[in-house]
């Protein structure tokens, strides 16, 4: 689903890309650059590789792709799987915090960039990347918010010899009354810290926030876009529609 959006949402904003001399796909949590969907025995286009591909309508293709990983052989297979549909990728091997440095010694500043954030779970979502990320004039950001994760974790976290959702989300445990534990609204009173530290980063975030849920209907993440500009928002808008739209936990 999440790949769904994403292709419609690069394709609706095409016209926009062709505005821009420069036009950046960053991806730091890229993976090999396919994925295998349970059940089934063939592989699918990572996401990526399923921007580029959608990308290439009316000469408004990214100029450059980086996608980075944790694990190396995976950032450089993604890059590698790119170069041969003839994308100008960049592989980047390492931890986000670190490779996100790399990106912006060589994003042109005057680039259309498009950040794509797609981390295993909640604790490597480092809003450090993000911020740092937000230095860029003109980029936007889908992200994928772990929804599971934080439901399941989010008591256990609050321990503060515990520290896998600090990074997430710098100084949460001072902004969440103790007493939404017992309310049982503690995950989303993280969620709205959350995109109380986006907002002041200058962005505006969608409402539009497509639900994932897994095969026994039980949520799994959140696809969060925002941008500083009302036109990404209103495209994201109206491609990210569907009867699990809204972020309810």
């Amino acid at each position: 689903m999440k790949h769904t959006f994403l292709a419609k949402y690069v394709e609706g904003t095409r016209r926009a890309r062709e505005k821009f001399k420069q036009r950046v796909f960053v991806d730091l949590y890229c993976g090999p650059g396919r994925i295998q969907v349970k059940g089934e025995t063939m592989t699918r286009p990572g996401g990526a590789l399923v921007a580029w591909q959608h990308s290439l309508r009316d000469n408004a293709a990214f100029t450059s792709c980086f996608v980075g990983d944790l694990n190396t052989s995976r950032a450089l297979a993604c890059a590698e799987r790119l170069k041969a549909m003839n994308a100008p990728a960049i592989a980047l091997p390492g931890a986000a915090e670190t490779t996100v440095d790399h990106a912006l010694q060589v994003i042109p500043r005057s680039a259309l960039c498009l950040a794509y954030l797609d981390p295993y779970n909640l604790q490597y979502l480092s809003f450090n990347v993000i911020e740092k990320l937000a230095r860029l004039k003109f980029v936007d950001f889908a992200v994928h918010f772990s929804t599971m994760d934080l439901r399941r974790n989010v008591l256990m976290e609050y321990n503060p010899e515990r520290a896998r959702f600090d990074a997430a989300a710098p100084g949460w445990r001072d902004r969440i009354d103790p007493t939404a534990f017992v309310r049982g609204d503690a995950d989303e009173a993280f969620f709205d810290y959350w995109c109380g530290l986006v907002q002041g980063l200058g962005f505006t975030i969608s409402k539009r926030m497509p639900l994932v849920r897994d095969e026994g209907n039980r949520p799994l993440y959140h696809l969060v876009f925002f941008s500083r500009h009302e036109l990404p928002n209103r495209i994201w808008g109206d491609v990210a529609q569907g009867p699990n739209r809204e972020f309810d936990f």
